[in-house]
């Protein structure tokens, strides 16, 4: 990170200073928690905010044995938790960006070049009306929901989150995708100036770029797989599958960040997607296929790390 002048508690010559501009950055983390911000206060029977208290039985309860039209309770809900998510990532990524978190430490950029300038609310409009992301999303999420193509334990409200159906969804989200995302590249030329090729316009993209693309590479790269994942995971219920949305689309936010994160050395580690990681993508297009997770390119032999190309194409620590 690159230092700006500091007084007062975030002072860098005082030891609690230091301690201070060291750990505030890591509070950022809180993000991943309140993604999940809805379900978790509405799932729990125990909870002061269950949603047996607020919703009358008739606006959840679906028997499709009897003839019942699924109820747009449970999709409201899982449109409002991904909303509620975005509200919190984005409230995260303006304290970050702009030094809140880290006592006016300018964040280190992904890219060596440096990251674009741009203002803030140009780019959270920009993000938010983009036609191919979340109006498209909005879309195949109330017509799979109110057709009932859904696997019958979706309209289920009873229990909490699963997290291992969760953990299950997302990894399955991401193999599927990273397989679209490849033969988007590599199936013919036609195909992929159609669907991908938009969004490789962005050779170093930033946070607000993430679902801005064709409506032809949404519904391959993020819809198809969405619908197979369902339908593979056929026991999620309303509250793990409004987490996986959750979480997805948040994650697919978070890697197009223009800045590195104070988590991303342990996601690395781990495997798991980093801005670092799909820059690597973005600015060379033929590795890091995966969005949520690099395993799948490591185990076909697409994964580059990016402190490869450190410190030519991209920051050292990125």
């Amino acid at each position: 990170m690159m230092a700006h002048s500091s007084c007062g508690p975030c002072d860098g010559q005082s030891a609690p200073g230091s301690v201070l501009r060291t750990m505030l950055p890591y509070t950022g983390l809180l993000v991943w928690p309140l993604m999940l911000t809805l379900p978790l206060l509405l799932s729990s029977s125990a909870s002061p905010t269950s949603y047996e208290i607020f919703f009358p039985a008739s606006w959840y309860l679906f028997d499709p044995s009897s003839g019942d039209r699924p109820k747009p309770l449970g999709l409201s809900l899982g449109i409002l938790a991904v909303a509620v998510g975005q509200v919190f990532v984005l409230a995260f990524f303006y304290l970050y960006k702009y030094g809140y978190l880290s006592c006016g430490v300018t964040p280190t950029p992904v890219q060596s070049k440096g990251a674009q300038g741009y203002v803030f609310t140009e780019g959270v409009t920009t993000h938010l009306s983009q036609p191919e992301g979340f109006v498209l999303l909005g879309a195949y999420l109330s017509i799979t929901w109110m057709c009932n193509w859904m696997p019958a334990s979706y309209y289920s409200f009873e229990g909490s989150i699963q997290w291992v159906n969760l953990g299950l969804c997302l990894v399955l989200q991401d193999g599927i995708q990273y397989t679209m995302h490849r033969l988007e590249h590599v199936l013919s030329p036609a195909l992929y100036q159609k669907s991908h090729k938009p969004h490789h316009k962005f050779t170093n993209p930033r946070l607000f770029d993430a679902f801005n693309g064709s409506v032809t590479d949404t519904i391959l790269m993020i819809l198809v797989p969405l619908f197979t994942t369902a339908n593979l995971v056929r026991t999620c219920n309303v509250w793990t599958y409004m987490a996986f949305g959750s979480t997805y689309a948040n994650w697919l936010t978070l890697i197009h960040s223009e800045y590195v994160f104070p988590w991303d050395p342990l996601f690395r580690a781990l495997g798991l997607g980093t801005p670092g990681d799909h820059h690597v993508h973005h600015k060379f297009f033929k590795f890091n296929y995966g969005h949520l997770c690099m395993w799948f390119d490591m185990m076909s032999g697409t994964y580059r790390d990016p402190r490869e190309f450190s410190p030519k194409a991209f920051s050292v620590g990125a």
